[in-house]
Formats: structure tokens, C-alpha cells, sequence
């Protein structure tokens, strides 16, 4: 079937008017170009969107303690509560599927600003309380030194590991920061590591930097929080999602603090996953979209394909009922027009593959050429897998612009052709 005759012939009946078939290919090679543009579209402003999360485990719950909206058991309505450290131990053992309960006290932000000097120098920052797990939570590159550990913990060591703005704020640009100290609220800590950390670019980019961790169990004895925890940033594992897991955690949380069950108020949170899915939602749809757009556009260039094949068998007649006067079958004849078809559709389809993927790899060189803290989109591309889906889609289109085309042609009598000028 495919004999160097063959092929030899497809590529002669197609130059035969070189103007037509590459204005009949232009159609296709901007089809397959728009779908894959728009497809690398979508995927650089979800990697935006998920980088503007900071390396966040999306699979997370932040809960915080509120006043009660109800009387429960003698107790009144509008309590305030805190939560405490063996709340974590609590939930750790009761709640099937969570990978870390991180209990987490803090001093700034919200909680006010408190003062952080060193010598003549000083500064606002966030400072918290944290245990080693915070960091696969809320990843964070260590530039120098290291990151808390349960040593830390269980010896309560005042040991800090401080953000690039907070060094730059509290130490010349020269002078050695690990091993020095620093006095929180006129509590001494020793400076054991440094980090940078992303934020979601322009200002909170920079405040992500303005942060100092501390071990929980030194936070509690400086600053008398005994074993009170402000809230807590729990992680469910891969197996589980966090919003299906988070009302067993309520409700322990509830029975553990003499709280009516149907207090809805009584614990804050912000579900990270639920929203994260919703992000999700929104990015599968605008593939949608793009899969919509560029298959229409492809489309009207298949009709175009399909159209010009049509003429093509038209101007030869004569040659087709010749062929059949020499006992070509119909699917000798049908399979040469077919064969015409798609293969002018993949080369089309390819070449619109090669300019989008020039397209795309000039726009990612921008694009890490830029500042682009601030900028939501990054990395543009498409996976192999859509392109795979591109050639079938082509192959397909090729073949279904050359049927109707190849049913007209077995169609010829070969009288009728032969007399045909």
C-alpha cells in the first residue's frame, strides 16, 4: 500500500498548484497552532496560580478557636476558649488520615506587633511558635543553617530561624548572623538558620520574609502561654482530603471543650483544599474551552481540506476513469484520496505544532528573563500526552475530509470519465 509510487504520487497530485494547498494547509496549521496555544495558556496561569500559593501543602486546614454562639452544659453562650497542646496528641490518635497537626502559637500579625532587637537595631516581625513539621507544610528554602528539630522541642532551646528581611534588618550586610542573638519581646534567642520564602508576589512576597520561627515548647515558656495553643494548620494525607476529614476534627475539638455539637461558630478555619478545588474547577473548564475553540478552528480547516479534495477529484476524472478502465478497484482509488487527505492534514497539523512550540518556548525565555514576582502565569507548555491527542485529532480530520471526496471518486464511471475535456 504504501510503495514509493504511491507516495510519489500523493506529493505530485498535491504541488501540482502549490498556492492552493498551502492556503488550504494555512487552515489547519492555525487550528492545531490555536489549540495548543490556547491549552499552554491555561496551563501557565494554573502554574501561576499554584505558585502564588507559596509552595502551601494544598491539602491543609488552618483552625483557630472563636467565642461559643451557644449555652452548652451550664456553660454560657459567648465563652472563649483556647485550644491546648494535648488537643494535637488528641486528634492525632482519633482522626484516621491526617498527616500533621501542627499546633502553632504566635507573637505580631494579628496578635499585635511586638519588638524584635538586636544592639541599636529593631524591628516588627512575625514571630511564631512552631513545630519541625511547619516546614512541609509551608515550604521554605534554607539559605544558611537549619530548621528546628525535636531536640529543639523536648530541651526547649531559645534557638530562631529568621527571613531574609529580618536579617537585613537586624545585621550589617557582612557581619555573621548564625550563632548570634537576638531578643524577642526581652526574651534572648540564638540565631540557628536562615530562610527565604515565597510569598504571593509584591507585598506579601515581602512579608513572607518578615517571619521568625521559634521552637513551640521555648515560645510557651518565654512568653507564659503555658500549654494554650492559638491555632493549628492540619494536613490530611494523600489518601484523604482535609474538607471530608475536618468534622471529626471539630467535633473532637467540641467534646474536648464542653461545646454544643451544633455550634457551627464555635471553631474557625479556612479549608486551603476546598478552595484549591475550587481553582481546579475553574482551570479544567477553561481546557475546556480551550479544547472547544481550537477543535471548532481546526475544524472550518478540515472543511477547507475537504473542500479542496473535492476539486482535486473533480479536475481529475479523466485520470480517475482511466484507472478504472485498467481494473482499479474502488479502494484502490478511494485509499489514494484518503491517503492525500491526510496526509496533507498532518503535515499541515505539524508544521502548526512546530510554530506553537517556537511560540511557547520564546515566551517561557521572557518569561524567566523577567521579575516576575507579581506576574501569574508561568511556564507555559503542553504535556506529550496532548499532543498525541493533537496528531489522532489529525489523522481523524484527514480521514474524514477525504471521505466524502473518496466516495465521489469511486463514483466515476469510466465511460463517463473518458469523455470528459
Amino acid at each position: 500500500m504504501f510503495t514509493r509510487d504511491k507516495w510519489e504520487e500523493i506529493i505530485e497530485s498535491l504541488s501540482a498548484n502549490w498556492v492552493r494547498t498551502i492556503l488550504t494547509a494555512l487552515g489547519v496549521v492555525w487550528g492545531i497552532f490555536i489549540l495548543v496555544i490556547l491549552l499552554a495558556a491555561g496551563t501557565g496561569l494554573e502554574n501561576g496560580i499554584k505558585k502564588g500559593f507559596g509552595g502551601l501543602a494544598t491539602n491543609t486546614m488552618f483552625m483557630w478557636a472563636q467565642n461559643t454562639s451557644k449555652p452548652y452544659k451550664g456553660m454560657p453562650k459567648g465563652r472563649f476558649y483556647n485550644f491546648k497542646i494535648e488537643d494535637v496528641a488528641a486528634l492525632k490518635t482519633e482522626v484516621e488520615g491526617l498527616k500533621y497537626v501542627s499546633p502553632r502559637n504566635q507573637l505580631g500579625g494579628f496578635g499585635g506587633n511586638n519588638n524584635v532587637v538586636r544592639g541599636l537595631k529593631t524591628g516588627a516581625f512575625n514571630v511564631y511558635g512552631d513545630y519541625p513539621e511547619i516546614i512541609r507544610q509551608q515550604p521554605m528554602d534554607i539559605t544558611s543553617g537549619r530548621f528546628l528539630n525535636y531536640n529543639d522541642i523536648d530541651q526547649k532551646r531559645k534557638v530562631a530561624v529568621i527571613g531574609q528581611t529580618v536579617k537585613t534588618t537586624l545585621f550589617d550586610k557582612d557581619e555573621k548572623v548564625l550563632g548570634d542573638y537576638i531578643k524577642i519581646n526581652g526574651v534572648n534567642f540564638q540565631v540557628i538558620g536562615t530562610f527565604a520564602k515565597k510569598g504571593n508576589g509584591g507585598q506579601n512576597a515581602e512579608e513572607a520574609q518578615k517571619e521568625i520561627y521559634v521552637p513551640f515548647s521555648a515560645f510557651s515558656q518565654a512568653f507564659n502561654r503555658a500549654n494554650n495553643v492559638d491555632w493549628m494548620v492540619i494536613t490530611a494525607d494523600n489518601k484523604n482530603s482535609i474538607t471530608d476529614l475536618k468534622t471529626q476534627v471539630f467535633d473532637i475539638i467540641k467534646q474536648r471543650h464542653t461545646i454544643d455539637p451544633s455550634d457551627d461558630r464555635a471553631v474557625g478555619n479556612f479549608d486551603l483544599y476546598k478552595e484549591f478545588k475550587k481553582i481546579q474547577g475553574l482551570f479544567l473548564a477553561l481546557n475546556i474551552i480551550a479544547f472547544g475553540v481550537g477543535i471548532l478552528v481546526l475544524l472550518s480547516g478540515v472543511i477547507g481540506i475537504s473542500n479542496i479534495m473535492l476539486i482535486v477529484v473533480k479536475e481529475r476524472t479523466k485520470e480517475i476513469g482511466i484507472r478504472r478502465a485498467l481494473g482499479a478497484t474502488p479502494w484502490t482509488i478511494r485509499s489514494q484520496i484518503l491517503l492525500e487527505s491526510v496526509f496533507l492534514t498532518i503535515i499541515s497539523g505539524m508544521v502548526g505544532i512546530v510554530f506553537a512550540t517556537g511560540v511557547l518556548v520564546l515566551a517561557n525565555f521572557m518569561l524567566d528573563n523577567m521579575a516576575s514576582a507579581d506576574i501569574m502565569f508561568a511556564n507555559p507548555t503542553v504535556n506529550i500526552g496532548v499532543i498525541a491527542i493533537a496528531l489522532l485529532i489529525l489523522v481523524v480530520s484527514g480521514i474524514l475530509a477525504g471521505l466524502i471526496p473518496a466516495q465521489n471518486a469511486i463514483k466515476v464511471k469510466p465511460v463517463d470519465a473518458l469523455r470528459t475535456e
